[in-house]
């Protein structure tokens, strides 16, 4: 039994460290939600800000899914397990960071530097290279100082929420904490990176976060029913009644 118990956590912390990591790296590029799905893109005014529209970092393509690791890792490991998986995610992307950082120093070798992509024109790897892998340092500040907020928020109102509810309405707890945390988590990142690191205008700071959340909130809420499955393959693995001894005593812990 705690062999599957040793599994089921290393399952999941292999999806959320995974998942973290490669949202953070493919943050980098900026995509049209609208033009992606086939829309013309929105014409939003907001304090002032006008032409906004939903030009997401791809990484939110991926946060959803850390979340949901949150939330099914706090319900069968408590708080405990979700601060050792933050904790383990912050040091794993950290290094990450350092040693791109690393690449990014080294010399490139001649023959790489003028390249031919796949369409057959020449590019300068050692420029392309650099301008999507050499992330600004207030960028990465302010996105692990996000993410560390973020998960620690969602924690708490998590288990906040669990104290009121006991085992009933998984999806308020675990939707709930996801809308809160993500809230905060947008508003951070976009304040250290942008307001505090380049300058920006508090106002379209705040328009921005608005923009970004919306989409969040659509996409929590949509993915609600991704965490019952995932709920429902744990109990069949472990059985219901260590899964279900696996939540009590989480939520013991937790009080």
């Amino acid at each position: 039994m705690e062999s599957k118990v040793r599994r089921v956590l290393l399952i999941i912390s292999a999806f959320f460290i995974t998942n973290a990591l490669l949202a953070e790296f493919i943050g980098v590029k900026i995509f049209s939600l609208e033009k992606s799905l086939g829309f013309k893109p929105v014409d939003w005014s907001l304090f002032g800000i006008d032409h906004l529209s939903f030009n997401l970092s791809a990484g939110v393509l991926l946060w959803p899914f850390v979340f949901i690791m949150t939330d099914i890792a706090n319900e069968y490991f408590g708080k405990k397990g979700v601060r050792t998986l933050t904790y383990l995610a912050v040091g794993m992307i950290s290094y990450a960071f350092l040693m791109i950082l690393f690449a990014v120093w080294v010399i490139p070798a001649d023959f790489w530097i003028m390249s031919k992509a796949r369409t057959g024109i020449s590019i300068n790897m050692h420029q392309a290279f650099n301008a999507i892998f050499g992330q600004g340092l207030w960028i990465i500040i302010g996105s692990l100082t996000a993410f560390l907020i973020g998960q620690m928020v969602d924690v708490y109102v998590f288990h906040w929420l669990r104290k009121r509810t006991g085992q009933k309405y998984m999806w308020l707890r675990a939707t709930g904490s996801t809308l809160v945390s993500q809230l905060i988590d947008s508003f951070v990142v976009l304040y250290i990176a942008f307001y505090i690191g380049a300058g920006w205008d508090i106002k379209l700071v705040m328009a921005i976060c608005i923009m970004n959340y919306a989409y969040k909130f659509v996409s929590a809420i949509a993915m609600t029913p991704l965490i019952y499955l995932v709920h429902r393959w744990i109990d069949n693995y472990l059985g219901a009644r260590l899964a279900h001894k696996l939540m009590e005593t989480a939520a013991r812990k937790d009080n």
